[in-house]
C-alpha cells in the first residue's frame, strides 16, 4: 500500500510502498483510510520536537487525524462491523488503567498514538483498536470529518472543560482562527452562551470567524493595539482566553487579555508561557493545558457535526501531494485544515 513515511527529522517525508497492516490481537481494527488530516503537529514531528517525548522508530507513517471504512476486525470486536464508516480517536487506549477507568483516554498508561509514536493514517490502511473507533452518522463522509479526530477533538475538549464558566454575560477570547481555532469558535457558539472575540493576523480568517459565530474580531497588528481593543470590547478582559496558536508571541500576549481570576487555556504549542509568580498570585489567574480529548468528547463532537453545528473548512489534496500540502500549511496559505485523500 502507499504511505507517507518520515525517514529523517528535518527532511520532507516521502510516499512509499509499504506492507499492509495485519490483525494481531482480538481488539484490533483495520480501516481503509478515506481521509487523513494534516496538522501543525505534523510539522513539529518533522522538526523532531516530539522525538524526546514519544521516541518513534524511524521510518514510520505520519497521520493522527483519520477516518474511513472498517476493513477487518479482531475476534472480540463487536462495536463496529466491516464496512462501517468510522472516525478514530487519536489514541488506542487499553480500558484497564486508572485513567481509562475514569474516561480519560488521552492519559492511558498503555496507549499508542498512531501517527505520533506508531504508524499512522496517511496511508491506504490504518491499524487501530475497538476502543478508538466511533461509528459515523450516515450523512458524514471521512474527508469532511477526518481532521475533527484531533484538531476538532482538542478544540472541543478545551471548550467543553470551560463551558460551565461561560454563561451569559461572560467573554471568551479566541487567539487564532485557523485549523484549530475555527473549530473552537463553532464549539463555543454551539454549547456556551459567552460573547466571542477572535484575534488573527489574517483578514480572511477573521471573515470566516464572523461567519462561524464570532461577535467581535480583532486584526492582530501590534500587541499593544490588540490588548487595547480586547480590553475595550470585553470591559476589562476575557474570563477565558483560548490560545490556539501557542507560539510566535501569542502565548505571551494571552495573559494580558484576561481579567483577574481569568484562565488561559493553552491548546496550540511551540512557545513558552512566562508569568511572574507574583502576577499569578495577585491576579489569581490560571494556566490550563489541553491534550486531545476523551472518547466521549469525540462522540459529542460527531453529534454536533451530524447536526450541522460544526463544520470543517478544508483544502483537499491527494496523498501523493503531501509535501505540497505541508508547504501550504507552513506558508499560511491554508484557511481551515488540509486533508489528504488516498
Amino acid at each position: 500500500m502507499k504511505a507517507v513515511q518520515l525517514h529523517r527529522y528535518t527532511e520532507a517525508p516521502t510516499v512509499d510502498e509499504v506492507a499492509e497492516p495485519k490483525i494481531v490481537g482480538p481488539w484490533d481494527v483495520i480501516v481503509d483510510v478515506g481521509a487523513a488530516g494534516l496538522c501543525r503537529t505534523d510539522l513539529h514531528i518533522i522538526e523532531g520536537q516530539w522525538d524526546p517525548i514519544q521516541h518513534p522508530s524511524l521510518p514510520y507513517i505520519l497521520g493522527h487525524e483519520n477516518a474511513g471504512w472498517v476493513r477487518e476486525i479482531g475476534s472480540a470486536v463487536s462495536n463496529v462491523a466491516v464496512g462501517d464508516t468510522v472516525i478514530m480517536h487519536p489514541l488506542t487506549s487499553c480500558g484497564l488503567c486508572p485513567a481509562c477507568r475514569i474516561g480519560q483516554d488521552s492519559h492511558c498508561e498503555n496507549a499508542t498514538f498512531p501517527g505520533i509514536n506508531v504508524n499512522g493514517g496517511m496511508a491506504d490502511q490504518l491499524l487501530t483498536n475497538a476502543r478508538a473507533v466511533v461509528r459515523l452518522d450516515a450523512g458524514l463522509q471521512p474527508k469532511d470529518v477526518a481532521a475533527l479526530a484531533d484538531a476538532g477533538l482538542t478544540a472541543y475538549h478545551a471548550v467543553r472543560k470551560a463551558a460551565d464558566q461561560l454563561f451569559p454575560g461572560t467573554h471568551a477570547v479566541v487567539i487564532g482562527a485557523g485549523g484549530l481555532g475555527h473549530i473552537g469558535i463553532q464549539a463555543l457558539a454551539a454549547i456556551t452562551s459567552t460573547e466571542i472575540t477572535v484575534i488573527d493576523r489574517s483578514e480572511k480568517a477573521l471573515e470566516l470567524a464572523r461567519e462561524l459565530g464570532a461577535h467581535h474580531v480583532v486584526l492582530s497588528t501590534s500587541d499593544d493595539e490588540v490588548e487595547k481593543q480586547v480590553q475595550d470590547i470585553t470591559g476589562g478582559g476575557a474570563h477565558i482566553v483560548f490560545d490556539f496558536v501557542g507560539e510566535r508571541g501569542a502565548e505571551l500576549l494571552a495573559p494580558k487579555l484576561m481579567r483577574n481570576r481569568g484562565s488561559h487555556y493553552v491548546i496550540g504549542y511551540g512557545g513558552e508561557v512566562r508569568l511572574p509568580t507574583i502576577e499569578i498570585i495577585s491576579r489569581e489567574i490560571n494556566v490550563i493545558g489541553n491534550l486531545v480529548g476523551t472518547y466521549n468528547d469525540l462522540v459529542e463532537l460527531m453529534a454536533l457535526t451530524a447536526d450541522g453545528r460544526v463544520k470543517l473548512h478544508t483544502a483537499v489534496y491527494p496523498l501523493d501531494a503531501v509535501n505540497d500540502a505541508i508547504a501550504d500549511l507552513e506558508a499560511g496559505r491554508l484557511i481551515g485544515r488540509g486533508i489528504l485523500v488516498p
